[in-house]
Parts: C-alpha cells; structure tokens; sequence
C-alpha cells in the first residue's frame, strides 16, 4: 500500500525489498495448512473469480459471498499491487491462496492453544485473541467496507487507489474499531498472508506461473545445485514448483 500523503512507502517495492525471509519460509509451508471446508455465516450466494478460471486451484473454499472475496481481492491489491515490476495480488492469485487457506488448518487455528483467559497482550507476546483467524478476516473484511462507506458513502471496491490507501492505513494504525481484535493485529495478518500468496509455491494457488519467484529470481524447488553449487557468479536458474518434482 502506498500512501504519499503521510510519507509512508508500504509500496509493493519495499515489500520486495524487506520480504527475503518470504521466499525461505513462506514458500516451504508458512501459512500452509490442509484443507478443512468451512465458512463463516451469511447466505452463499453465486461466487464469480477475480482471476480468469485458467488455473484448476482457483476455486473457493472458504467464500461464500462474492462481494467479500472482492474486498479481500481490492485490498491485497493496494498492499501488493501491479506495476513495472511485474504482477500484482490479484494476477498472482493471492485472494485464492489466502481463501484455501482460511478454509484450513490456518484459518481455524488447528494445533494451536486456544483457551482463555483472552487478554491484550505485549507486542512481544503471540496470539491473544479468542477469534480464530477465518474469523478475525470476516470481521475485517466487514470492518473495511463499513469504515469505507461512513468515510465515501461507497463501498471499499467503488474507492479509488488513493481512497482504499487511506482505509487500509487506518487499519494497520489500530484507530479502526473491531471486535475482539485490534485492527492493526487484523492487517499484519492481512499482510502477511498476501507476501505468502505472493510467494508460496504455486501448488497452493498464489504465485501464479511462478512470477513472484521470478521477480525475486528465487529458483524454487530445485532437484540439486550440484553442478551450480561451486560457481563464484550469479547464476539464473528457471524456478521450479513441487508440482514439477511429483512428476518425475
């Protein structure tokens, strides 16, 4: 997200720039987790894609509601948005990434100590909120598009770039009020889940054709490097996903 008017660079470029750990430990399993279907009220109603159907892992799992995957969509955009450098969020499916994964084990906190008391916590300490984290994302996503209608009268997909900045920078300040959750705890979830999609090998949705490892030329899941591993030069390799190996 990138917002001039308070000097702030959240710009794709600094993500890139401050991402490294992303490409070690995000791609390898993260977030990852298996796929447990599980939705988060509301009437399902007719869901349509963000990405062109081209790709057979772009399906929900966890959406129902088609305007919400869309504000999910728009907001992960602003944060890892399209420019020179190659494909934004959305291009890399990383609304898709980030639904498969709220339908599993991530977004429901499997293995993971949940019980009370429910206090703020330090920011040394870890989880300390009873929402589990499908939870934490519907509530806000919702937060987002009531913050943005009593901002514009409009929802958060009609704002313009600058607009969408300016909601999401509230957010990742905490001055947005949410339930059981700060805001700001929501968009570091947010944000981090976006940076995995964004890296995460292609076998889990995100990192579509693999142009997030080719942007950072991260060559994936190599075989071997023993014929590169004594070379003192730089050497490009052509990335390769785990969906390549289990094919050999």
């Amino acid at each position: 997200m990138a917002n001039e008017s308070n000097g702030k660079d959240l710009s794709r470029r600094r993500f890139l720039k401050n991402s490294g750990y992303a490409a070690g430990g995000v791609i390898g399993g993260g977030i990852l987790g298996s796929i447990f279907g599980m939705n988060f009220g509301g009437e399902p109603e007719p869901s349509t894609t963000i990405v062109q159907q081209t790709n057979p892992h772009h399906a929900l799992m966890y959406f129902t509601r088609e305007k919400d995957f869309e504000i999910l969509s728009a907001a992960t955009e602003r944060i890892f948005p399209e420019d020179e450098n190659g494909p934004g969020a959305i291009q890399l499916g990383v609304p898709y990434f980030i639904d498969h994964q709220l339908a599993g084990a991530y977004g429901n906190n499997d293995r993971e100590y949940m019980q009370g008391p429910f206090f703020p916590g330090s920011d040394f300490q870890g989880y300390q909120t009873r929402l589990k984290r499908h939870e934490i994302f519907m509530e806000g996503i919702l937060a987002i598009d009531r913050e943005s209608n009593k901002e514009y009268n409009t929802s958060f997909t009609d704002l313009d770039g600058e607009q969408q900045d300016a909601i999401l920078q509230k957010f990742e300040n905490s001055d947005v009020k949410m339930k059981g959750v700060k805001s700001g705890e929501f968009f570091q979830l947010l944000s981090t889940a976006t940076l995995a999609g964004a890296y995460a090998d292609p076998l889990y949705s995100g990192n579509v054709d693999m142009e997030g490892w080719k942007m950072k030329e991260y060559p994936g899941h190599q075989m071997s490097y023993i014929n590169e591993i004594e070379n003192e030069e730089f050497i490009e390799i052509e990335p390769q996903s785990l969906r390549r190996q289990h094919e050999h």
